[in-house]
């Protein structure tokens, strides 16, 4: 779909100039390694809200006096609530510090098939599989980053996240937004390119450990149960531990490569039969990219599941 933008920022023409061209025409992206106190640093900010929640609501519980533990999780309250400032400056700042050094702690690789297709006077919907523990790759897509010719993103996250203390704060910086209906469609009504996991958080319930991305270790509850609240909450229920059990993920290479734009014909009512189409001729974009990318990313042997 397009969509009137303002014309491409600096850094995404920057990013653009240092993009590598591959001998298939392939445009390459490469995270740059910093130092591994500042890039520790991003990477608490950006991930590790979760299990700091976990540990003041298990102190407050179990080690906390009353006093202490109800002011804390009265915090934790009015810190779910507080209304959100996407263009905070401080925020920002934060969000480019983060966006700057933790593309190249995996290290994270971009890899854009026809990146002259991209028009930056244009709105895009992407759609990045698989969501895994976190979906934590999709940042390399980000606006501040800037490797995409595209000045205005956001990625669409599940609403479970803007109730989350600290994390709404930091994700709302980056760039995320509730994945609502309500929020897609002002978004690329005012020009931006949104990112969406069309599984979403619900494909945690069909992960394996041979399958998916090796950033975290994890355990998930099994059980019909556990199903049902996933789908009540939009959360599914996990434990995830990256190394010496924090949140600080495994130093594991991983791989973003986007197609070629599938162009659709502006339509306010499809019929079930043309979302079908749509649906069909990305999930083919999808099984092609994987086959012609999983042996040159190191993973000749991996399958690709589509439920």
């Amino acid at each position: 779909m397009g969509a009137g933008t303002n014309g491409p920022s600096n850094g995404a023409s920057a990013a653009a100039a240092a993009g590598e061209r591959a001998d298939d025409g392939t445009t390459v992206f490469r995270g740059t390694a910093y130092s591994p106190l500042r890039t520790t640093v991003a990477l608490a900010l950006w991930l590790g809200a979760i299990h700091f929640n976990a540990f003041l609501v298990l102190a407050s519980l179990f080690l906390f006096p009353r006093r202490v533990a109800a002011l804390v999780l009265a915090t934790q309250l009015f810190i779910m609530f507080v209304p959100l400032n996407d263009k905070s400056r401080l925020g920002r700042k934060i969000a480019s510090f983060i966006s700057k050094y933790v593309i190249g702690y995996f290290p994270v690789t971009l890899h854009v098939e026809d990146y002259g297709a991209f028009d930056s006077n244009r709105a895009y919907v992407f759609g990045y599989e698989p969501h895994s523990v976190l979906p934590i790759a999709v940042g390399i897509l980000g606006d501040l980053v800037g490797f995409m010719p595209l000045p205005k993103m956001k990625i669409l996250a599940s609403s479970a996240v803007f109730y989350t203390p600290f994390l709404r704060q930091i994700w709302t910086w980056l760039g995320l937004a509730p994945a609502s209906r309500k929020s897609f469609y002002s978004y690329l009504g005012a020009g931006y390119s949104c990112i969406i996991v069309p599984g979403g958080v619900q494909e945690i319930l069909h992960m394996d450990h041979d399958s998916e991305s090796y950033v975290y270790k994890w355990w998930r509850p099994g059980g019909k149960l556990i199903v049902k609240i996933a789908r009540a909450i939009k959360f599914s229920p996990i434990i995830f531990w990256g190394k010496l059990g924090t949140p600080i993920p495994f130093a594991t290479p991983m791989h973003v490569v986007v197609g070629r734009p599938i162009e659709v014909v502006k339509n306010p009512q499809p019929t079930i039969e043309e979302i079908n189409e749509v649906h069909r001729q990305f999930v083919v974009a999808m099984q092609d990219l994987f086959e012609k990318y999983k042996t040159r990313t190191g993973y000749p042997d991996l399958r690709l599941r589509v439920l």
